[in-house]
């Protein structure tokens, strides 16, 4: 093997990568409490044993298996009066884009029954939501707008992924954008949008 080949994982790393796939397709489908260790094995065609020897606990598996980084885009940096546009086009590609994963399905499937998914995704809001929010207006109101922005998109979540509403995921893209852009706005800037 020379320098430049990548590293052929390794049984471990198989193993582990194994066990967090099925993990996070049970838990999005089921929700933290839906989901057991033994269904996790069962699905990744393990013991469960194996499942605790590497991550020690369903708590740690739904921790690593529910990471989210929103990778918001920095407010502060683009035309004012398209925050709320460019927010919910953000929110569709994370639960919509090619690149999207499963970790917001699963806190807020998981968040609604389980208070240690409930805690992720305050943590969620509070370490990715509210400064992006805070760069763009008064800091001090920064927890109530974000709150507010917040509400919006899990409510929208809720209904277009997890309810799957038939009116909700009918909508196209475009109808909302136009629809929610302009809510998000007024929350993200704390002003009315004419």
């Amino acid at each position: 093997m020379t320098e430049n080949q990548p590293k052929k994982p390794s049984k471990s790393d198989r193993t582990r990568s194994q066990i967090l796939e099925a993990a996070r397709l049970l838990f999005a489908e089921h929700g933290y409490d839906g989901a057991s260790i033994r269904d996790v094995a069962a699905h990744a065609s393990i013991d469960p044993a194996m499942v605790i020897r590497y991550f020690r606990s369903k708590d740690e598996l739904f921790a690593r298996a529910a990471v989210v980084d929103l990778q918001l885009p920095a407010l502060r940096v683009i035309d004012r009066n398209t925050i709320g546009e460019t927010l919910i086009r953000r929110f569709l590609e994370i639960w919509e884009g090619a690149a999207s994963g499963p970790g917001m399905a699963i806190l807020l499937r998981s968040a609604t029954s389980n208070e240690f998914a409930a805690e992720k995704l305050r943590d969620v809001f509070g370490n990715q939501v509210r400064p992006v929010v805070a760069a763009v207006a008064d800091p001090a109101d920064a927890g109530r707008r974000a709150g507010l922005v917040s509400s919006q998109l899990l409510g929208l979540a809720m209904c277009r992924y997890l309810l799957r509403l038939p009116p909700v995921v009918a909508l196209s893209h475009d109808e909302i954008i136009q629809n929610v852009g302009p809510i998000l706005q007024r929350y993200a800037v704390g002003e009315d949008v004419s």
